[in-house]
């Protein structure tokens, strides 16, 4: 079955390489790659669900015209292939596992006549006259008693209820054979009752065992449920269970089909007796969609529900809050549906619509709060207008040893277009590691320092604004214009000098850190802000530094790239700009994942690398050790490798706890060689910028996020030797594996944070303290990235037309609702 199966490794290569390549049509050893990827797919399209397929073919039929296509198309066309790979992979793996299973049987599956199918009573009362108002308080429709415990959700009005949307379905609508179960899926059988046995388990009195049975035309099953409680330990209850399930009797039993050492099982199923074999079903569990609500305790799933089925009809007074224009543009469904079959669907495809409109919702109200506000800030504010061109900026374009790449040019187009406007400039830009950002923020410095304003750099650690602040001195010393550093280990006589020289105009571009925000730093003129690592920086920090000019210009970078749609969430009033090609000259870096009892072979690599003048990083999680965790601490770590692994070499230590001057003691040492092999934490994730060392070793490489890993990895390779990335792992499971795989396939930083949010999520991506993400009821970053592009789309056609929303009240009402309560204010940049 397996040798069918498609070979997703080396698709998946295919395209990290030419995103590598920057999208370039890369030929292979037979064919190009947009050859590859149509014969691959064509090939695909045999093999996959009939609903993929029409997917799957207009992918197709997209790289037969990939030449024609411009960059970002065929950039927005690998990440969708990407994604639908993975997607089908999961597929198809999952139906290669059921049909080992079903193979294992040698009769051809038999189908249950058609008159034993079941008959599900509509679950909805669409009568007008079971219609409350939508403002009704609950206890008036469930009863004081039920409300109150309702009331631990947060659910108080009819409305509140109806917008309690289910965390998850459990779809028992497909009814099957016995014969035809199979393990991981959920089902409904009707079947006749054999056998019933009802007792108390010889090991735990107080729990009870029903033991059913079930026999159709295609096979015999056994199925249980369990009762906890002295009450059900009753003699009597156990009697009336057999009473209930007498042989003959024909049940229906919806459950998740499982396999355990007796056979095939459902786990403690529903069960209904019918009166026929083709009798009708009027539970709200039993061959059907069901809801799952996230509870609290006190509250049981069944309140829930049936709380939610008395008041559905009430979906007849909600008014839409989209136009029909919109709906019918992007195909959604009106809300009242929305909401009726989000709850309680008649099938998966009712489910899939409702969904769609409600992540719609979710998305469009975020993406027009967002644009709203960008309307309202370029209009409310004026900055200096700064001309693109000038002695300044042809000076370095001159002293420049090198030629910007196309990303380059294009993005330094991008920011000169946006401060020739007397619109204050908001524009985020991401490259990866080594893309190139720092020169892109020194054209924008000089075209604002020959205006006749000043400019500011800020970054989150003294590490990266130390580096900063050595480049730009290397190239304004040459353009005779003075750049100074203020961190918090700047000496008070400094400080008193650099706050004069900034009053008095005399000082035109300062780097630092937090210290820029200081009450006492006053800028005379300050025309540009330059944010690095803006994500490391709360919003108050961002935009105290923003109010030291009179509506600044502002520039933030990021060599941590997010994928689109968590830019768009995090970032949806910011302007975008993406360096995604690296300089010329770069080499790849041969990443390998390495195992405990591979270590000797990391350490023999290091001693060869120092043997012939190159130097070492060795990345640890911790600074000292942790009960807790089993991890290599750094401190534990740089003793041992001092002491009893290379004695020959002097080893740096560098972490988080040490102060300013150490640090910088320890990066000066390893930056003039005077130590061969510097342990740290992560504090050497960016910033240290040392050309001559070759080896990254990370230990328990699976305790850091990809995005991370591939931080780190971008320290070594820059220079003109060739350079390793060690991933030593702590875990062997295949979930920790499959995430380090990750870095050994590609380099694309791109697609290494695509893949990081797919395996853990935004929240863990982007740290889930402050993480700034809204709070999403439905909507999916990972699944609804589709949406998502539907929604930004349809919000910009909106603002467009009437940034005030006056045309559409009910959308303004509903735009002031969501976006209140799904920001808090607490993500606007």
């Amino acid at each position: 079955m397996k040798s069918n199966q498609p070979d997703w490794v080396r698709l998946h290569k295919a395209i990290a390489v030419e995103a590598e390549r920057g999208f370039n049509n890369i030929q292979g050893k037979h064919h190009q790659f947009h050859e590859f990827l149509y014969i691959s797919l064509n090939e695909l399209l045999k093999q996959i669900p009939t609903e993929s397929q029409h997917r799957c073919q207009q992918m197709v039929d997209a790289f037969g015209n990939y030449s024609e296509k411009t960059l970002q198309e065929r950039e927005n066309l690998l990440d969708d292939t990407r994604r639908f790979l993975l997607q089908m992979e999961r597929q198809i793996n999952n139906r290669s596992k059921v049909e080992e299973i079903t193979a294992k049987s040698q009769t051809p599956p038999a189908s249950i006549p058609t008159n034993s199918q079941l008959k599900t009573q509509p679950i909805v009362d669409k009568s007008p006259n079971a219609a409350s108002s939508l403002e009704q308080p609950l206890a008036k429709v469930v009863g004081p008693r039920n409300a109150d415990r309702l009331a631990k959700l947060g659910l108080y009005t009819v409305y509140d209820l109806l917008y309690y949307y289910p965390r998850d379905h459990i779809d028992y609508a497909r009814q099957v054979a016995i014969r035809d179960l199979v393990p991981g899926e959920t089902v409904t059988l009707v079947a006749k009752v054999k056998r019933c046995n009802c007792f108390s388990s010889p090991r735990n009195k107080k729990l009870t065992i029903l033991n059913l049975t079930l026999t159709d035309n295609t096979g015999t099953l056994k199925i249980s449920r369990f009762f906890a409680g002295p009450r059900f330990s009753n003699a009597g209850w156990q009697n009336k269970q057999k009473y209930n399930y007498p042989p003959g009797t024909i049940i229906a039993a919806s459950g998740l089909v499982k396999s355990n050492k007796y056979g095939i099982t459902l786990d403690n199923p529903e069960l209904e007796v019918l009166d026929q074999a083709g009798g009708q079903i009027d539970s709200m569990k039993i061959g059907r969609v069901v809801p799952v609500y996230p509870l609290s305790e006190g509250v049981g799933a069944d309140l829930v529900r049936k709380a939610v089925l008395s008041v559905l009809p009430t979906t007849s007074q909600l008014q839409d809050s989209l136009p029909q224009g919109l709906l019918d543009l992007y195909q959604l469904i009106g809300v009242q549906d929305a909401i009726q079959n989000i709850h309680f669907p008649p099938d998966r495809d009712c489910l899939a619509a409702a969904r769609r409109r409600l992540v719609f919702d979710e998305f469009f109200y975020l993406q027009l709060g967002l644009l709203q506000q960008r309307q309202s800030q370029k209009k409310a504010t004026t900055s200096a207008v700064l001309a693109p061109t000038g002695k300044l900026i042809q000076q370095f374009d001159e002293i420049l040893p090198f030629e910007f790449t196309n990303a380059q040019q294009r993005v330094i187009k991008e920011i000169l277009i946006d401060l020739q406007s007397s619109e204050p400039m908001n524009r985020l830009v991401q490259g990866d590691v080594g893309a190139g950002k720092t020169v892109l923020a020194v054209v924008a410095m000089l075209a604002a320092i020959q205006a006749g304003y000043q400019a500011a750099l800020m970054a989150p650690t003294e590490v990266l604004a130390e580096q900063h602040y050595r480049k730009l001195v290397s190239w304004f010393n040459l353009m005779h214009l003075s750049v100074e550093l203020l961190t918090g280990s700047t000496k008070a006589a400094k400080r008193r000098q650099i706050h004069k020289q900034l009053e008095t105009g005399e000082l035109p571009v300062l780097v630092g850190t937090h210290a820029l925000i200081q009450d006492t730093v006053k800028f005379h003129r300050l025309g540009l802000v330059v944010i690095d690592e803006q994500h490391r920086f709360g919003v108050q920090q961002r935009a105290r530094l923003q109010q030291k000019g009179e509506s600044p210009h502002v520039l933030t970078m990021t060599a941590t790239p997010i994928p689109r749609t968590l830019a768009l969430t995090l970032h949806g009033d910011l302007d975008v700009s993406q360096l995604d090609e690296l300089p010329p000259g770069r080499q790849p870096i041969q990443t390998t994942i390495l195992m405990g009892k591979q270590r000797q072979e990391a350490y023999d690599l290091m001693r060869r690398e120092i043997v012939q003048g190159r130097q070492v990083y060795v990345v640890l999680p911790l600074v000292e050790e942790s009960e807790k965790l089993d991890v290599r601490s750094a401190v534990e770590e740089h003793q041992k490798l001092q002491t009893k692994i290379f004695p020959e070499f002097q080893i740096g230590l560098l972490h988080g706890r040490l102060s300013s001057a150490e640090k910088d003691e320890a990066i000066s040492q390893f930056r003039d060689q005077k130590t061969q092999i510097l342990v740290s934490t992560t504090v050497v994730e960016v910033g240290v910028d040392v050309p001559n060392a070759t080896v990254m070793l990370i230990e328990n490489a699976e305790r850091f996020g990809l995005s991370q890993l591939h931080q780190l990895r971008g320290r070594v390779g820059r220079g003109e030797h060739k350079s390793f990335c060690l991933l030593m792992a702590g875990s062997s499971t295949p979930e920790a594996k499959e995430r380090l795989q990750v870095l050994e396939q590609s380099q694309d930083g791109f697609f290494i944070a695509e893949m990081d949010m797919q395996l853990r999520g935004p929240g863990q991506v982007l740290g889930t303290r402050q993480s700034g993400l809204p709070d999403f009821v439905l909507a999916s970053l990972v699944e609804d990235r589709e949406v998502l592009e539907l929604a930004r789309d349809a919000a910009q056609k909106v603002i467009e037309k009437d940034d005030s929303l006056n045309r559409w009240p009910l959308m303004k009402q509903e735009l002031n609702r969501r976006f209140e309560r799904m920001l808090g204010g607490s993500i606007l940049t």
